[in-house]
This record gives C-alpha cells, structure tokens and sequence, in this order.
C-alpha cells in the first residue's frame, strides 16, 4: 500500500487550520503556558537557585493529563457529530492517510503551543546561564512525550460523538502511562510496572540523555495507539454477524504489537545507548578512563567483581542502573585486559557470604513504599583484583562518581606499587584503627596510608606525602621535627583550623581549638588520674610552622562570608563559608592551579585566613571568599562558657549572631606555598579549616542526600595527588555539572544584604555613640565631686561611692536599653530585607508567568478581531442594523 505525502498534507492542513481559526484554540495556549510557567518558576526554584526547568519537568505529565484531551476532543468526536467522518471517509484517501493527517497536526499544535512555551528559556537565560544541550533534551523529551500522548488522546475521541466526553475519556486513557507505577502498586507490581511509566521514561531527557530505551518507549506507544485508532476507523467495514469474532481478533493483533514493542523497548535499556548532550559531557566515558582502558597489560588481566541487588529501592534504581551500563563499557573497552563479574546477592545466601570476605556488606537504606517508611539492606559494592594489588568499593551511593571509582581503582591494581602517604599523629586522631576517619579510608583506595609519629624525627623517605591535621596541637618537641621535615622540601599538606567543630566533645561543645588548652590524654574518671600534658608548642599558634612556610596564620580569628548561594541553607551563619563563584567578584578558586581549577563549590566552617609573609617563597592563593566576607575575633565569635562534666573540661560554643562588619576584602583559606630559601625548601599547602574534611563530606559525597554537591572531598583528594605527583585521576575526580545559578536574583539579593549590613552598622555606631555619652556623664557627676573643695575628705568618699553607685545603675539601665534599641533595630532590617528578597522572587515569578502568555494572547485577540471584521465585510448594506436616531 502506498501512502500518499499530498493526501496527508490536505488532511493536515484542514485540520490544523480549523484548530487556529477560532479563539478557542489560543485559550488553551494561553492556558498551558500560563500553567507551565506557574510550575516552572514556583518557590522551590528560586530554593533550588538554578536556570533550569526541573520543577515543570516533575510536574509535566499531569500538565500533559489536561492539556492533550483539550487538544484532542475535537479531532473525531466533532467531525461524528457534524457528520463530515462519512464525507470524509468517501474521499480518495486510506484510513492510514487520514490518520496520519489528522495526527500530524495535533502534534503541529501540540508543537506551536510548545514553541510559545520557549518564553520560558528566555527567562532563564535574563536569570542566569542554563546549560543548552540540558535545555534541548528537555523540550525534546516534552515534545516526545506530548506526541506519544496525543495518540492516546486521539484514541478517546474516536469512541465518541460528545467532545465533553472525549475530553473526559482522553484524561482517563492518559492517565493510565501516567499512574501505571501507582496502578502498579496497588496490584504488587508496582516494581515491574514502574519501568514503563511516562514519568520513568520521560526522567533521563530533564538529565541532558537522550536514551534509546525511551525513544523507542513513546515511539512504540505511538505505534500502539494509532494502530488502535486503525482499527477503530476500520470498524464500519466489519460485517455485523462477525464483528465479535473480528473484534477479538484485532484485540489480539493490538496485544501482541503491544508485547512485541515491549520486549523491544526493554532490550533496549540492557544496551544502554544513550545520546549524552550535557554541556560537561557527563553521562559519556572521559578520555583519560580510556586511556587508561588502553593500556591494560592483557598479561596481567584485571577483574571486576559487582555484588548487587537485584532489587533495590526506587531511590537507587538509577544508580544500580548506571553502574551495570558503566561495568558493560569498561568489559567491552577492556577486552582481554579486563573481565568483569556480575553477582546478584540476596541477604543471608552464599553470594552474601562471598561479598562480606571482600568487605562488601548490606547497607541499610530507608526508601517508601506505599506511603511507609521502611529500611531495606541493599547491595551496591565491587572489588577489583589483580596479581599485583585489590581495591574495594563497599557501595556505590547515589552521590559516588561511579566513572570515577571504577578507573582509579583499576589503576590502582594495575601498578605494581602504590605511592604511600604519611598521617601525622596529633589531637586529631585521624587513625584510630577501626575509627578512623572517612579521610584515611578514602586514601587506603589509592595509596598506602601510615602513622607517623611526631615524637622522634620523621623519616621523609618513608612515605611520599605527609598529611597533617590540626599540627597546632603538637607539643614544643613534636614541633620541632615537623618544622625540621617541612624545611628539607618535602610534600606537606596541612590542615589547621581556629575552630574545630569536628574536633567537638560529644556535642558539648569544641575542645581542641588551638586557642585552648591541651586535652588530656589519659583516662581517669572524669579527667581524673595522671599529671596534666603538656601544653602546645608557641601557644597553639604554631609560630614555627608558620616561619617555616613563609605564611601568616591568626589562630583564634575565623573568616565570615554573607555570600550564600543556596536559599535552602539560609539558616547556617555566615561563618559557614560557601567558596564558589556563584554570585562572585572575585575567583574563589585559583583556576590556573590543577588542584582547583575544576572545582565549583566546597564549604568551610569556621576558617581562618592565610597571608603572606615576606618574599622568600611563591605564595598561591587556592580558595578564596567573596568580598561580602569579613574576620572575627575569638571574643566575638566565640562563648566560652560551656563546660563538659564527663571529661571535666571547659568547652567552647558558637555564639549567635555575633555582630559582623565585611570588610570587602577577598580572604584567603587556602594556599599553596613553593620555593627555596637560604636555608631551606618548601612544598607544602596549608588550609585554615579542619571541618571541610570531616565525615559528613565523605559520607554525604557517597549518599547524596542534599540537593547540592560539594567538593570538599575532591578537594583533598587533588590535593594528595599533586603534592606526590600523579595527576591522572585530578581531571577526571573534578568533573561534575557546572554550578549554575540565577545569576541577576544573586545580584539583587547582594544588593539587598550589603545594604542591610550598612545599615546594621549604623545602628551599632549609633548605639555606642549613645553609651558614650551616658559615660561622660558619669564621669563629669565624678569629676565635679572630686573639684567640690567645701567637702571633706570623708563626706567626698562617700558622695563618690553613691555617685558612682547610681549612675552605674543608670548606665547598665541605659546600656541594657540601648542594647535593646539596637538589637530591635537590626531585627527590623533583617525583616525588612528578607520581605524585600521575598518581594523580589515575587515580582520575577509574576512576569515569568505573565509575559510568556502575552505572545499567545496578543495572536489570538488579532485572529479574532479579523475573524469579526471579516464577517462583517460580508453582510450585504440592507442586513446591516441602522443606528437609532
């Protein structure tokens, strides 16, 4: 049967323009970009701070539920009830030909709706800086999406003459890809079901893929639905006796497209091709994983070993997902170099056994499961082996860059020999044998880890690197002999903090800031038993170090930033330092430095500064704050009342809203410092913040459990590995989206919290000029006392001792008001602020939602104004309606 292109043109173009000859066609546009305006730019978008459209695309299929029956009703169910399907029927044309007319141009509508909607890309791009090939795959898998569902809405019509019951029956048919994982779980298949769901399907397009598992999925859906609008059309030719007989018959033709489509669409997710359009290429195998792949010595071959779930909680069905098609490439690039294993394990089977020898253990997650909390033991772990070495990846979480893990650890057993990096033993504790830190344990991956111990020189040929965490803490002796070890050149990273929140004292409070003293190290009942230790070398101000590296380093002053990118993380103070270049001045990271240079965002708590001193050593700056960032005090940040009865130690706590003057200098957390002296060589970078390299930051880069990623981790990983000298893994650790955000809300924000702090200001100016002058009124009281030469010396004293009594009760009464004048007065600038941000997300998301309807509507009122004029061009003068004299 030959299908005629002219045919399917005339059927399309009577149908289309029908669709746009009247008013009604551009209300539903208006409609539907208002809608998907309104849900694109709700609340949570400005929480999320960033220039995409997630919140339509989580919303779209229920905009599709509504908006494609409104688009469809009329296709069929108006031309029955006019009674042109016969005339239309007696045409030179096939059913197949009018069909597909009549199904191009709703998809032309759904299409021209879909363009006006584009508005909303150019309010991303008046907002910040989207990525483009993101932006694609989205409004590609809406058209798809919207295609495949037209079908289904064309369906609904063709079984009805009433277009409010075709809209009716459109919502339900669509409804049914829509809610099949919910239908699914009703029936307890909502694990099987869930795969083919328009939500499921349609997920990978708004992650910048376009994969062939979903092409085919709405292509095959396409397939069905039209083949069952066919069959309907053909109806008319059933002989009446046979109609159930021939019913049934295409029923079973229609099932088994349908199966046949299925099987196909489901072999296609086994193959796991994709189309990565992404501005970072981030869903395609970096080149340095294939150059590693290629040279793989076949000799010694490597194997991968994946222990899995073989069913896991929806939260990491993608992830299990991606693992396996990520193990498939590597089999397939490695060939003979590389053999991997796939092992399903289920709890307390022989498989489960195998993965605990390997270290491999169930983690329990919690996950929802018809709306109740439950935990589930899941299995996501591999080990790679090889003659020379074995590396162990207990479990791949959400947030674990898997491309990452896999490469470095088949690099790692592919070398005879692992470089060693040296822990510093000090107040830390870094490595605590089986509690030691997340830091050591990620380490253990790549390198060899040891102790090293301050007490005795260090032997710098016995590891490659020396990694010291809080050497402000080592005794004079201790420092001595990492001073003697960082003047010979050595690699020396070091990290250092004026207040530790992770060196906490079971949430008491800090205990091993450097300002205070040395903790204990003996055991006796509630800090009792044996002599006090010895205090800190120079006071805790590590003077020495500092001399040594050329650096300057205030140990009890912490560095403040108000630039917070994340509206979700608005209650953290802003000693909580986001370094990122979001909403920047300045560079937060050094980008001409391998180490930071493909970093977009890490956190700091608490940090304090590093400077310069002298000009004997090359200074680099490595992380940076914004200018909207200042330095505080140990007395103004700090409260030092706390006390711990258990170890029977004073403990230091945060204050709140410590009063905060920005300074508009860019301070610096991070450097790496190089050269050679007189005397002696340096290689060392020192970081002013211990907390950035807590558990937290491990663990949550594993589980990925906020909705922000930090790099923290490949911070201190880039770190190590440029100080020992291996760059191989620095590139490919640092890749991850591009931190976009509303670039121009940032800036208006910035505006609005500048001004605040100026205001703030102010007030405490004010508020001292007032305590000032309440002073020298006591004093003038005192002074004119003391010059009274009628008193006697005893009667003086005593008209002293009552003056100053009661004017210092004045004065605390004055002081306590105009503590409360000021405090008031910064609370209403704070209010005033916050409405004024508030006000701001406002006004943006009215215009967003507004002016991408305005196109829409202004084509609609002039259709319709010619609509009318031509109609009345055609009334004859004598029909016409004479004005009333």
């Amino acid at each position: 049967m030959q299908i005629r292109p002219q045919v399917i043109r005339a059927v399309f173009q009577r149908n289309f323009a029908s669709y746009f000859s009247g008013v009604l066609g551009y209300l539903f546009i208006v409609v539907f970009v208002v809608l998907g305006g309104a849900l694109a730019f709700n609340a949570r978008f400005f929480t999320g701070n960033e220039p995409n459209l997630d919140q339509l695309t989580a919303w779209y299929p229920l905009l599709l539920l509504f908006f494609v029956p409104a688009v469809t009703m009329s296709v069929w169910a108006d031309e029955r009830k006019s009674g042109t399907d016969e005339l239309l029927f007696t045409l030179p044309a096939t059913e197949i030909e009018i069909l597909l007319g009549k199904y191009l141009s709703v998809v032309a509508v759904y299409s021209v709706a879909l363009l006006f909607s584009m508005a909303h890309v150019f309010v991303l791009t008046f907002l910040g800086n989207p990525d483009w090939g993101l932006i694609a795959t989205t409004y590609f898998g809406y058209w798809l999406a919207g295609a495949a569902m037209l079908s289904a809405g064309m369906l609904a019509s063709m079984l009805t003459a009433n277009m409010t019951v075709a809209f009716v029956l459109g919502i339900v048919i669509c409804a049914i890809p829509v809610f099949v994982g919910q239908i699914g779980g009703m029936l307890g298949l909502g694990d099987w079901l869930e795969r083919f769901s328009l939500q499921e399907q349609f997920r990978d397009f708004g992650m910048g893929v376009i994969p062939l598992t979903a092409l085919l999925y709405f292509v095959a859906f396409t397939v069905v639905m039209l083949y069952l609008n066919h069959t309907l059309m053909t109806r008319r030719h059933w002989q009446t006796r046979r109609e159930p007989a021939i019913g049934y018959q295409y029923a079973v033709r229609a099932i088994s497209v349908a199966v046949v489509l299925s099987c196909v669409t489901t072999w296609a997710g086994y193959s796991m091709l994709r189309v990565d359009a992404t501005g970072e290429r981030l869903f395609s195998l970096s080149d340095a994983t294939h150059d590693i792949l290629d040279q793989l010595d076949s000799e010694r071959p490597i194997e991968i070993q994946a222990f899995l779930s073989p069913d896991v909680p929806r939260e990491y069905v993608e992830t299990r997902k991606r693992l396996i098609g990520l193990l498939r490439q590597f089999d397939e690039l490695g060939g003979k170099s590389l053999e991997v294993r796939y092992v399903d394990v289920q709890p307390f089977s022989q498989q489960a056994d195998e993965a605990e020898h390997f270290g491999i253990e169930p983690v329990q997650v919690m996950t929802e499961v018809d709306g109740r909390r439950s935990e589930a033991d899941v299995y996501l772990g591999a080990v790679v082996i090889s003659s020379f070495d074995k590396v162990v990846v207990p479990f791949f979480g959400k947030g674990l860059p898997i491309e990452y893990e896999l490469t470095r650890s088949i690099q790692t057993v592919a070398n005879e020999k692992r470089h060693t990096v040296g822990v510093l033993r000090t107040d830390a504790n870094l490595m605590e044998g089986t509690r030691d830190w997340q830091i050591v344990r990620e380490l253990k991956k790549q390198y060899n880890v040891q102790s090293v111990s301050p007490s005795t020189e260090i032997d710098a040929e016995s590891f490659d690197v020396l990694l010291a965490v809080m050497p402000s803490s080592l005794t004079s002796e201790e420092m001595d002999h990492l001073v003697t070890y960082a003047k010979t050149g050595h690699p020396l990273l070091v990290f250092d903090d004026p207040f530790p929140l992770s060196l906490g004292s079971n949430g008491f409070g800090v205990t091993g800031a450097p300002r205070q003293l040395k903790r204990s190290g003996h055991s006796g009942f509630m800090g009792q038993g044996g002599p006090p230790p010895e205090q800190k070398a120079d006071g805790g101000r590590a003077t020495r170090l500092l001399e040594s590296l050329g650096i300057d380093w205030q140990y009890d002053a912490c560095v403040f930033d108000f630039n917070n990118p994340h509206p979700e993380f608005a209650m953290l103070p802003p000693e909580y330092v986001f370094v990122t270049n979001s909403g920047n001045d300045v560079e937060s990271f050094n980008r001409n430095d391998q180490i930071t240079k493909g970093l977009q965002e890490l956190i700091a708590l608490y940090p304090g500064e590093v400077e310069k001193r002298g000009g004997e050593f090359d200074f680099q700056p490595l992380l940076t704050s914004s200018r909207q960032s200042g330095v505080l005090e140990w007395e103004e940040f700090v409260d030092e009342g706390g006390f711990n009865f258990f170890s029977m130690q004073g403990t230091a706590n945060p204050r709140r809203n410590p009063f905060r003057v920005i300074d508009s200098a860019a301070h610096t957390l991070a450097a790496r410092v190089t050269g050679d002296s007189d005397d002696h060589k340096v290689n060392a970078i020192f970081v002013a913040d211990v907390d950035m390299i807590s558990d937290f930051f491990f663990e949550e880069r594993n589980l990925g459990n906020l909705s922000t990623s930090f790099d923290n981790v490949t911070f201190v990983l880039n770190a190590v590995d440029s100080l020992v000298g291996d760059d191989s893994f620095i590139e490919l650790r640092s890749r991850r989206p591009a931190h976009r955000t509303l670039v121009r809300v940032e800036q208006q924000k910035r505006h609005f919290l500048e001004a605040a702090n100026q205001a703030e200001r102010e007030a405490d100016q004010q508020a001292e000029e007032e305590l000032e002058q309440r002073r020298e009124q006591l004093g003038k009281r005192v002074q004119e006392i003391q010059e009274n030469s009628d008193l006697d010396p005893i009667a003086k004293a005593q008209m002293l001792k009552q003056a100053q009594e009661a004017e210092q009760k004045r004065l605390s009464l004055a002081e306590a008001q105009i503590e409360q004048k000021k405090n008031d007065e910064i609370r209403k600038i704070r209010a005033t602020t916050n409405r004024q941000i508030k006000s701001l997300e406002s006004k943006i998301r009215f215009w967003s939602v507004c002016l991408p309807a305005i196109p829409a509507f202004a084509l609609g009122a002039f259709v319709f104004a010619q609509r009318v004029r031509d109609e009345k061009s055609t009334v004859i003068d004598s029909r016409r309606r004479k004005p009333v004299a």
